[in-house]
């Protein structure tokens, strides 16, 4: 690999042995993967997955403190994924007692450490940061060190920057010095697209549920997807951004797409078109029947498939301020034609710190709050990693919450008629 005088410096302890071992990383990350140089991390802000404080993450803890006691910090501000635990959230009293007693007994601690090495401000919990109320959106063609899959394939996409599918630490690592290694999604060569997926549906598809077939389908590859702006149109407002939001959600977790091109729609593919798509890349069509066949093949893992949901979640990715508004209306509309006031199902609604505050100023959240409908802040994958809360019966419609978790998934409009009439 190919360093720069300043990155060659760096790996010689010029600026210190710990710093020389987070270049080390960088540099060995990158020949893992065949990189030619290491480039400049562009963007205003990081942001990190690692966002729990698990008990046995000790030697993450540990790396913390030997980077804050060399005096290293992030070379930018941070973001982090959401809280593990949110007091509001349903829970028995013994899974209570399993999270605070023997899972996230070290989150107070951590958290405090995240703020002394750069954390953005107290509240930007989030694995959607690239929300305006949160503040770190890239800008097209900034070259990012991001590792959490919804996220990355977010930017990729509809922001047009450029970040590779990272690991954990790997982020902040990349974020401390400054660099990271030039291969895959930041290349012109490997943000082509190796699929031409054809959407020939006869309504609009679910977001959720059209991005884990494709994701199933493609894996790791790039689609190019055409015939999807039918249904989104060409702009990339906000109901398009919410769709894609959730949709690609589902394609990084379902698979492990990192970026997708949306024929008219998406940056790179209003400016290039088909120039994007490789040579010999493979063709998947998707109609109704094939979106009803990926439905049917999940799996039901609850020990009695046919229990009675005990709680619904909803925002996994974290649910947009549009979003939220939305489903009051829906909420308060499918209450008023089953004849009940609130809803029958436990339910959660999950967003960003600074979308619950913003949502909170407008008429919509006393509304909200009046069907029961929960507000949360809380990652619903680390709320199930509980073991007492695996063996729940969890509704809900996101295919991310469904992959990681025993959650069984329904689309938006199952839900709404379960959390308000009852049934699954």
């Amino acid at each position: 690999m190919y360093l720069t005088p300043e990155q060659q410096a760096i790996l010689d302890g010029e600026k210190g042995e710990v710093m020389a071992k987070v270049m080390k990383t960088m540099v060995m990350y990158g020949d893992a993967f065949e990189a030619e140089k290491l480039v400049p991390i562009t963007s205003n802000y990081n942001h990190l997955v690692t966002s729990f404080g698990l008990k046995v993450m000790s030697p993450v803890y540990d790396l913390m403190q030997q980077l804050l006691d060399a005096g290293v910090m992030s070379g930018q501000k941070f973001s982090v994924d959401p809280r593990p635990l949110d007091k509001n959230v349903p829970a028995s009293f013994l899974q209570n007692f399993v999270f605070n007693k023997f899972m996230y007994t070290k989150q107070a601690f951590y958290e405090d450490q995240l703020i002394k090495l750069g954390l953005m401000d107290k509240d930007a919990f989030t694995c959607a940061c690239y929300m305006d109320e949160v503040g770190n959106t890239p800008k097209k063609g900034d070259v990012l060190s991001w590792a959490e899959s919804s996220a990355v394939v977010y930017a990729n996409s509809v922001l047009g920057a450029r970040c590779n599918r990272n690991s954990g630490i790997i982020d902040i690592m990349g974020s401390i010095v400054g660099f990271v290694p030039y291969f895959g999604l930041l290349t012109d060569e490997g943000r082509k697209a190796t699929w031409v997926v054809k959407i020939e549906t006869t309504k609009k598809p679910e977001a959720q549920l059209l991005g884990s077939a494709i994701g199933m389908k493609v894996m790791e590859d790039v689609p190019y997807i055409v015939g999807l702006d039918k249904w989104l149109g060409n702009e990339l407002d906000d109901s398009a951004c919410t769709y894609l939001k959730d949709f690609g959600a589902a394609t990084a977790s379902n698979g492990a797409v990192g970026l997708y091109h949306i024929e008219n729609l998406t940056p790179e593919a209003v400016e290039q078109g088909t120039a994007l798509i490789a040579e010999g890349a493979r063709e998947y069509i998707i109609d109704d029947a094939e979106l009803e066949r990926v439905k049917k093949d999940y799996p039901v893992i609850w020990k009695n498939p046919d229990a009675a949901p005990k709680l619904c979640f909803m925002g996994c990715p974290h649910m947009s301020l549009q979003q939220l508004k939305d489903w009051t209306d829906r909420v308060e509309a499918g209450l008023k034609e089953a004849g009940n006031s609130k809803v029958v199902i436990p339910t959660v609604f999950t967003a960003a710190p600074k979308v619950l505050e913003e949502f909170g100023k407008t008429e919509y959240a006393a509304r909200l709050k009046a069907t029961g409908v929960i507000t949360s802040y809380i990652c619903p994958l680390m709320y199930m990693n509980n073991p007492l809360c695996k063996t729940m019966p969890v509704i809900t419609s996101s295919n991310k919450l469904r992959t990681y978790t025993s959650a069984r998934y329904y689309t938006d409009d199952e839900i709404l008629t379960a959390i308000t009439k009852g049934g699954k």
